[in-house]
């Protein structure tokens, strides 16, 4: 379908919601872990098992997103977010079906496989529409997007909750969570498909506050993987992720096994609280950080990541056990930093190559992601189980991991440092219909 041209008059500001109905609703996925206990009792499957459809998902994201993107840049923002609907929406039936046929493996393929296509293909989806839009505060236009990735959580967790408890938690009660998940995501995300537009540059509201999207750098996408800066990119953002994973996939029993040996330790509903507030942190940093970078530059606000990043870990390292105030408050930074990387990171790819190509280019660099949410929870869990192994206990199951995550921090911080503007070599003009719209058909 034609990507739907703005009429005359029509306000940018109705873009970001539509982008929020998206990423609201595809936000669910951290909230996976509602479902983990009752289908592990339901369906007598063990912990491992039960997070194969989010592990699956989020690799989907990554990959679907990666060689999807220039499809999405093709086809427009309103073709992306309709395949996004269908393909979320049509995973939680299946998973519905299997839960109530209690076949788990057609959970598996509909959460993970078929819903975690439609996570990253909605995930791009608003990018590259929300910066031609927003030329002149790119970053604070997709912070407000993705920050709805890091809150759908705050929205589906209690909800599921909720179902779970008036349903049941047997596989019938959570078939038709499922099922109502589904239906209920599909009207939720089609408000965006009807309402997302994209800009005429003869007519783009707000042109006055800034230069338009298409001028200065653009690179495509095929040509943008081939440069170093692009790969730069991949690793600062591999690294930021890894850092936040590596507490936000074990929080709870994080700060339970950091105070156990103390005389005030952390209960279970304590626990979850943290967890809480960790996704809160997680949500107000894509925006709250993502909008900063609009006034103290992407490479600055990558260097606080990853540089402040790094101190906060060290801190709980040395001092997070005598101190629940600091180990909480570090925690807290580390994920407003993981969740501003996520929303910085197109803008900061709009920079070096333009927006022409972006939702491409930033599809490819979502791997890194994919990368991540398996690299975090590896180190974390490997080295906590082999400690234990070993007889230690308490914050000592997690010194050795935090020395790893600041190197990793380290790592990223170097790549920041060496991303320079892109050769002029890489440089292409964009095509003039992209530029403008005038060829595109409103819908």
């Amino acid at each position: 379908m034609s990507p739907p041209v703005a009429p005359p008059g029509w306000s940018r500001w109705l873009v970001p919601p539509a982008a929020l109905s998206v990423h609201l609703s595809i936000g669910q996925a951290y909230a996976w872990s509602v479902f983990k206990p009752p289908l592990e009792s339901a369906l007598h499957l063990s912990g491992t098992q039960s997070a194969l459809p989010f592990q699956l998902a989020i690799v989907m994201l990554g990959l679907s997103a990666a060689f999807g993107g220039t499809l999405v840049e093709r086809n427009g923002p309103r073709w992306a977010m309709t395949v996004a609907l269908v393909c979320f929406s049509t995973g939680f039936l299946i998973s519905a079906l299997g839960a109530q046929t209690q076949q788990y493996w057609l959970i598996v393929l509909g959460y993970g496989f078929v819903g975690g296509i439609g996570l990253g293909i909605g995930y791009i989806s608003p990018v590259s529409t929300l910066i031609k839009w927003f030329p002149d505060r790119p970053g604070m236009a997709t912070g407000i997007a993705i920050m709805g990735f890091g809150g759908g959580a705050l929205i589906a967790s209690p909800w599921s909750a909720q179902m779970l408890q008036s349903f049941g938690s047997d596989h019938s009660g959570i078939a038709l969570a499922f099922l109502v998940h589904g239906l209920s995501y599909a009207v939720f995300m089609s408000l965006g498909v009807l309402l997302v537009r994209v800009p005429r540059s003869e007519d783009r509201e707000g042109a006055a506050a800034g230069p338009s999207a298409f001028e200065g750098v653009q690179v495509s996408a095929r040509s943008a993987v081939r440069t170093p800066q692009f790969w730069c990119l991949w690793i600062v953002l591999c690294m930021n992720v890894t850092a936040g994973i590596g507490i936000l996939e074990k929080a709870a029993p994080m700060i339970t096994d950091f105070f156990a040996d103390t005389s005030t330790p952390v209960s279970a509903s304590a626990a979850a609280g943290f967890v809480a507030l960790l996704s809160a942190a997680n949500m107000a940093g894509r925006i709250g950080w993502s909008s900063a970078s609009d006034l103290i530059g992407r490479k600055n606000v990558y260097r606080v990541y990853l540089g402040a990043g790094a101190i906060m870990y060290l801190l709980i390292a040395s001092f997070g056990d005598s101190s629940k105030p600091l180990f909480i408050l570090c925690a807290l930074v580390i994920l407003s930093f993981y969740g501003g990387g996520f929303a910085t990171i197109p803008a900061y790819l709009k920079d070096l190559f333009g927006a022409y190509q972006v939702g491409a280019i930033h599809g490819r660099l979502l791997t890194a992601w994919s990368t991540a949410g398996v690299l975090g929870p590896l180190i974390v869990n490997w080295i906590a189980d082999h400690q234990k192994e070993a007889g230690k206990h308490g914050s000592s199951l997690y010194g050795l991991s935090f020395m790893i995550m600041i190197g990793l921090l380290v790592v990223g911080f170097a790549a920041n440092e060496l991303v320079r503007p892109v050769h002029p070599r890489h440089h292409v003009p964009a095509p003039k219909e992209a530029a403008d719209g005038r060829r595109e058909q409103p819908a």
